[in-house]
């Protein structure tokens, strides 16, 4: 349990509290009020009863598909790219690693666990006021190490004769794309994680940030073996992204669900001398529409 509510889990509060203040109106009035009504007078449901009675079946609806099935996130940043862009609308599936009570997060029914190359969106462990969205990497017991801006991942021995050896993770260079970051042009690779073939952004002009990463204790610089019950998430914008190699491992209770799709995607308008809000949109990307690779 988390001491303090982010956005989305305040939300969610707020929901569920509604739905059962307006399932216990509808609750009462069917079965206790309505049926001594009739016995006194001919008179309808009074207006806010009635406003109560038709909520209470819409909200229900949204917090079962909200808490079990399907929930929108806004992609905030570029941390994700190129696979997600600032002003993506994605869909989370919040049954693919549990059905979880929507409150606080408590595992009712194990469905699944993230399998190594899943953008999973997860309460950041460093601040429970933020949700994250990262590609999990390491897996519980496995190895990661990060060093000279190249991944490398020892896969846990899980009772296997012959246990796995350390591996680079394989990539290719595609070459120079149109992300920037202060003027400078970012690389771009394919990158074949697990079963999962994503690309990967660097930054040629940044060196390598190994003096900030998390180090793990009896663990050189640049290595980390996931524990048990943890994953080790990286965004794919690789030397512009906050994650597991600054401040350490996710725990499997602060997963959220596993982005599936994109289903609307805005462009927003930044420039300061512009009289356009920025926070509203002023285009759509209808190409990124469809599912997240």
């Amino acid at each position: 349990m988390f001491s303090v509510f982010n956005a989305a889990e305040l939300f969610s509060l707020i929901l569920t509290l509604a739905t059962l203040i307006t399932g216990i109106i509808f609750t009462l009035d069917k079965f206790v009020w309505q049926p001594k009504r009739k016995e006194v007078t001919q008179e309808g449901t009074s207006g806010w009863v009635a406003q109560a009675r038709s909520l209470f079946p819409v909200l229900f609806a949204i917090l079962i598909i909200r808490s079990f099935i399907i929930e929108p996130f806004q992609i905030p940043s570029g941390s994700m790219q190129p696979t997600l862009l600032p002003g993506d609308f994605i869909g989370v599936e919040k049954f693919a690693y549990g059905l979880h009570d929507p409150i606080f997060h408590k595992t009712l029914i194990p469905t699944g666990r993230p399998q190594r190359g899943d953008i999973a969106v997860f309460i950041d462990p460093s601040n429970s006021k933020i949700d994250l969205i990262k590609r999990i990497v390491g897996l519980p017991g496995d190895t990661v190490i990060y060093q000279n801006k190249t991944l490398y991942i020892k896969p846990a021995c899980n009772g296997q004769k012959v246990c796995p050896v350390t591996q680079e993770v394989p990539k290719q260079y595609v070459g120079l794309t149109n992300f920037t970051e202060l003027g400078t042009q970012l690389n771009e690779y394919n990158e074949q994680l697990g079963n999962v073939n994503h690309h990967i952004l660097r930054d040629p002009a940044l060196p390598e940030q190994i003096y900030r990463y998390y180090q793990q204790p009896g663990s050189p610089m640049g290595e980390w073996v996931v524990p048990k019950g943890h994953y080790f998430a990286m965004g794919d914008n690789r030397d512009n992204s906050l994650d597991s190699r600054y401040w350490g491992f996710m725990p499997e209770p602060n997963l959220v669900g596993k982005a599936t799709f994109i289903w609307i995607s805005f462009t927003f308008n930044h420039d300061t001398d512009s009289m356009w809000p920025s926070w509203l949109p002023n285009g759509v990307r209808f190409n990124r529409i469809g599912s997240i690779h």
